[in-house]
């Protein structure tokens, strides 16, 4: 058994983390799957998926505000569209996660979260949801 689902996920600023911790589990407890993965994947070549704490706001404080330092706008990148440090953040965080499921349950950590990335907005993306039964 498997279902496939998306979310629209509306980003406010140019880099920001977007937590969707909820929906994903939501989307798995009605699923119907006990035991199995979920997929949460983005198709956009400026967004990312990521899993990290989500007790401290201050965590995705301190990443957005590292990633803009690590990563500026700068005037040696070559792509037309001028955004280059968007599509490097993406391809150091990924297109998706791979959570397990059990008990019809993500198995999560105490502290995680499942994070939407955008790093070029803001924007209206998609997230798709994928769960396989084991």
């Amino acid at each position: 058994m498997s279902k496939l689902e998306s979310i629209d996920v509306q980003t406010g600023t140019h880099l920001e983390f977007v937590d969707i911790t909820g929906a994903v589990k939501d989307f798995v407890g009605c699923s119907g799957v006990n035991d199995g993965i979920c997929l949460v994947y983005t198709p956009h070549t400026t967004a990312g998926i990521t899993i990290n704490e989500n007790a401290d706001p201050a965590v995705t404080a301190d990443m957005s505000a590292f990633l803009k330092k690590k990563y500026p706008h700068e005037s040696y990148f070559t792509h037309m569209e001028g955004n280059t440090p968007s599509h490097i953040m993406s391809s150091l965080f990924s297109a998706s996660e791979t959570l397990i499921i059990q008990n019809g349950r993500l198995l999560l950590g105490r502290w995680q979260g499942i994070y939407f990335c955008e790093f070029d907005g803001p924007r209206n993306r998609k997230v798709y949801l994928k769960v396989v039964s084991g």
